[in-house]
């Protein structure tokens, strides 16, 4: 896979053999106020320019600010870097950067054999091995020996290069995550430019901090051209992706441009109405810089407050949105009866995280499955919508506002910790091609009723003040006929059944569901939903180059199921589920279709690895009829 370059020199140093990598997984690691995940954005955006595939994966800390030193303040950022198209984040770093015994301890369960190790030897005082629960030195007891380590005082050296721009010691110190920058860029043949240029943004009102920065990257960087030190040097060429403009962007950016690009495509006014959670709340950030593009945003005191808002924006004829994760959906509850009582168009973004009640804030984890399509009290069905991968998550917002909006019901779409802070190229679509979807709402003194309903059970949208159609929202039970308050059991039992059918008839408004690899009747079907796209990906498609007879199904339309699903799936001979619960979607199958689904369950707080999935395939194709 690799093959050997013109050897490169730099003045007195040694002649270099720059080696051609198909593919490099590296991870940067240090405490959580370390600019770990600074740097490694600024690595994704020189790897982005210069034409090669990526994906990356932020892992953080739920703490503000654990104890320094400790395992439990470990920050940690990885990118996978190829020449061809890639769909995760890679199963085991080939490359670790850790700026502390600590870091070290974390992530070395994860390396692959023989991963190179780039470790800062200042860092490893009695102190801090103590702190990160080393009982011996991991340099000196053969902890080690299965890898190449370089030992390099990154951050005397980032303080060497800092000194002379005027900020203080402690503010040299910190520019180390730039210097281990500028090395990690050399040794991969990344372009500088790109980042020297980010920092003059960056820093622009503070020139000290600007210098500072930009001389502990040079530094870095030059280091890679004139140490002594045997620093492997490789390069990975640019991947063959479809032609068309193409930008980096996190789940949440593609969110946000998704939620925009609907709302135009319908014609409404976008207000978004939030309170903090993580991860959800960098949607809210990224949303409230947009009121230029006629955002309104609206950070309100509680989870409850934030969906009533939302509800209300509705109501006066805009397209309310808000987004949470799991505590504050379990908050929304009654909130979305109304909505579906009410008979409004909502979105809610669900993005989930690890455990029950607090659980794993910045973990990544799908239980919420169960909680999106049933977690209400009384039969109240919306639509569940669920992005499978970064650039994904754009085209399913843009989904979720179209369903929501012509057939009048919430819906809620559903992402993890994952999607919304990893990133990868997205191509930009031909935005002004793209259909629209306006929405009509009756002119005044239209002949219709506020509950009038069209073939598919949908009544009119009509904003409070619209001459000659007043009408009464609640969320009591209402007439089938005139929307008065009833407590007619026929009555209920009608409404029930119209609230009912209208969400289901969605099915006939969104595609039927296709392979994403492989064909109908395999012996062996992966279904998936949400972020285990990647995973799935990957490892269907090394099953199937080998020759296994295994298809690839990835849901993205979770309530109501495609039409055409039952008939897929029992087209095959074995079904296995993999997903991060319990077995939710596989038992959701099991129930609705009767098919023999197997449930793959991970609840670690991480993505699949592909090796696991690979492994998981081929006994199933061994056991399989």
């Amino acid at each position: 896979m690799a093959e050997l370059e013109t050897p490169l020199s730099a003045g007195g140093a040694p002649a270099r053999t720059r080696v051609r990598l198909s593919s490099v997984v590296v991870r940067l690691s240090g405490d959580s106020g370390d600019g770990i995940q600074v740097a490694g954005g600024q690595l994704a955006l020189a790897t982005a320019l210069s034409g090669s595939d990526l994906e990356t994966f932020p892992d953080f800390p739920a703490e503000i600010r654990a104890p320094s030193g400790t395992t439990y303040g470990v920050s940690s950022f990885q990118i996978h870097i190829a020449d061809h198209r890639v769909h995760t984040v890679g199963d085991r770093p080939d490359v670790l950067v850790a700026f502390n015994p600590a870091a070290l301890k974390v992530n070395l369960p994860d390396l692959r054999e023989g991963a190179l190790v780039v470790l800062d030897p200042d860092s490893f005082g009695p102190r801090a091995l103590e702190r990160a629960r080393f009982a011996e030195d991991p340099r000196r007891d053969g902890t080690l020996s299965r890898f190449r380590v370089l030992e390099i005082p990154i951050e005397a050296l980032a303080r060497g290069a800092a000194r002379g721009s005027g900020v203080s010691a402690r503010e040299a110190g910190r520019t180390k995550n730039f210097w281990a920058l500028g090395l990690i860029l050399w040794m991969y043949d990344r372009d500088p430019a790109p980042v020297r240029a980010w920092i003059a943004r960056r820093f622009a009102s503070d020139p000290r901090l600007a210098a500072a920065n930009r001389a502990a990257f040079d530094a870095g960087y030059a280091f890679g051209e004139t140490s002594e030190l045997a620093l492997p040097t490789y390069t990975v060429a640019r991947a063959p992706l479809p032609p068309g403009t193409y930008r980096t962007v996190t789940g949440h950016e593609a969110l946000a441009f998704g939620l925009l690009d609907g709302a135009r495509n319908a014609g409404l006014e976008l207000v978004f109405c939030s309170y903090p959670i993580t991860p959800a709340s960098g949607l809210l950030h990224l949303l409230a810089g947009m009121r230029a593009y006629g955002v309104t945003t609206f950070q309100a005191e509680d989870e409850i407050a934030a969906v009533c808002a939302a509800i209300g924006a509705s109501y006066a004829g805009a397209i309310g949105v808000t987004a949470s994760s799991g505590p504050g959906m379990a908050l929304k509850t009654e909130a979305l009866g109304l909505a579906v009582a009410a008979e409004l168009p909502l979105v809610v973004v669900d993005a989930q995280r690890a455990g029950p009640s607090t659980g794993m804030p910045t973990k990544t984890e799908q239980s919420d499955l169960f909680q999106a399509i049933w977690g209400r009290n009384g039969e109240t069905p919306l639509v569940v919508l669920a992005a499978a991968t970064p650039a994904d998550c754009f085209a399913m917002a843009r989904e979720a506002i179209r369903i929501a909006v012509h057939h009048m019901t919430p819906v809620v779409l559903l992402t993890d910790g994952y999607l919304a802070n990893a990133a990868e190229p997205w191509r930009l679509p031909a935005f002004a091609s793209e259909p629209e979807f306006p929405v009509r709402f009756p002119s005044p003194g239209e002949k219709t009723s506020p509950w009038a309903r069209d073939a598919r059970g949908v009544r009119p949208w009509i904003p409070p003040g619209t001459p000659g159609l007043a009408h009464r929202i609640t969320g009591l039970e209402k007439d089938f006929e005139t929307g008065a308050i009833s407590y007619d059991p026929a009555n209920h039992a009608r409404m029930t059944e119209a609230r009912r059918r209208k969400v289901l008839a969605v099915a006939d408004d969104i595609p039927e569901q296709r392979c994403e690899q492989g064909e109908p009747g395999a012996r062996l079907a992966v279904v998936g939903w949400g972020s285990t796209y990647g995973p799935i990906a990957d490892a269907v498609a090394e099953v199937r180059a080998r020759g296994g007879d295994v298809a690839q199904i990835h849901l993205r339309y979770l309530w109501p199921l495609p039409r055409n699903l039952g008939e897929l799936l029992s087209s095959f001979g074995r079904i296995l589920v993999p997903e991060m619960n319990t077995g939710q979607l596989a038992a959701l199958l099991r129930a609705c279709f009767l098919v023999p689904a197997e449930s793959l369950s991970k609840v670690t707080g991480r993505p699949f690895a592909v090796r696991e999935l690979v492994d998981a395939i081929e006994r199933g194709l061994g056991e399989a009829p």
